[in-house]
């Protein structure tokens, strides 16, 4: 048996703008302070794999490596090889470091005799171009905003009878909505943007329109039960407590499949997948929140406003000429 919610979320549309922005303020406090991480996919660099037995301490390995590259920084992570099955650690260096032939030649004897025991060997050394991630990320950008017009489109014609073009922008406001928390979430927990980023951003605004497209569908549907018996607000508010159930069910089972996901990658140290699933948790949490509570109460926050500012400009009369 479904349960029956009946919140007023037009009341308190307020309250969630503001959580919205403290939340982008946070955001943006973050970045000025501590910058972005940008992974060596956009920045350029070399990748270096190694195979290796056993187990193997990340920081030591990251040690051991700096020593051998006389103090030149990299990144170490972790993982598994489905190919062979072995593990592998992956060293990532940016492109202005400046690893020669020799140097890798120095880097991997080093590491070699350090983990002897290990049964440690290379497993693949790949230059990374900076040009091909900025130009992935800039396709990335063109298919955002490709789609973001194409949705705009699509709700206006579908809900043309309750102001589809204002709901169309609510709904793409969410989203960038959802994009911006996704981003403080890696800026704030100091993860790499990296293609990871892109994964769940794209992701997240296909979970997250759906959700808002359900709800307005439920407008719609409302508007046409009780046209002329129930305010906009009302509606809202009906419509939206209506969805609340399926949007908690599918929010929860998703979340339970990606914290399973979380745990699996921390115990195994699978930083890689940590880095996917963690924000996608974040993400999912924001894209159920700015469904419910940002694209519809916007909408009629706007509505409302535009229709107060049309009703005073029909209602002005103009000045007439004083009695004496």
């Amino acid at each position: 048996m479904n349960r029956k919610f009946n919140f007023d979320f037009v009341k308190n549309s307020k309250k969630y703008f503001t959580i919205s922005l403290v939340i982008f303020a946070i955001g943006i406090i973050c970045t000025l302070i501590f910058g972005v991480n940008l992974d060596i996919q956009f920045k350029g660099g070399t990748i270096i794999t190694y195979l290796y037995d056993g187990e193997i301490d990340a920081a030591k390995f990251k040690e051991t490596a700096e020593a051998a590259l006389d103090g030149i920084s990299v990144s170490v992570t972790t993982g598994t090889d489905f190919n062979t099955g072995k593990n592998n650690i992956q060293l990532s260096l940016l492109s202005n470091a400046g690893l020669t032939a020799d140097k890798q030649i120095v880097l991997s004897d080093a590491i070699e005799e350090a983990y002897a025991d290990n049964n440690i060997e290379l497993g693949e050394s790949t230059d990374v171009s900076p040009s091909a991630g900025k130009t992935f990320f800039a396709k990335c950008i063109v298919a955002v905003i490709f789609s973001a017009i194409v949705l705009i489109i699509y709700i206006a014609v579908r809900f043309k009878n309750i102001g589809g073009w204002l709901a169309g922008l609510c709904a793409i406001i969410a989203l960038l909505h959802d994009v911006f928390i996704v981003y403080t979430t890696f800026v704030v927990f100091r993860m790499d943007i990296d293609a990871n980023f892109v994964a769940v951003v794209l992701t997240i605004l296909g979970y997250s329109i759906n959700d808002t497209i359900v709800i307005y569908d439920r407008i719609r549907e409302n508007e046409r039960i009780y046209h002329g018996k129930k305010t906009f607000a009302e509606l809202v508010n009906m419509s939206t407590n209506q969805s609340l159930t399926r949007s908690i069910h599918t929010l929860v089972t998703t979340i339970f499949a990606m914290a399973v996901v979380s745990i699996v990658a921390m115990v195994y140290g699978v930083t890689s997948i940590i880095s996917f699933s963690f924000p996608m948790i974040i993400g999912l949490l924001s894209g159920t929140y700015s469904s419910v509570c940002i694209a519809a109460p916007l909408w009629i926050t706007i509505k409302n406003r535009a229709d107060k500012g049309s009703s005073d400009k029909n209602n002005a009369e103009p000045a007439g000429e004083q009695p004496a």
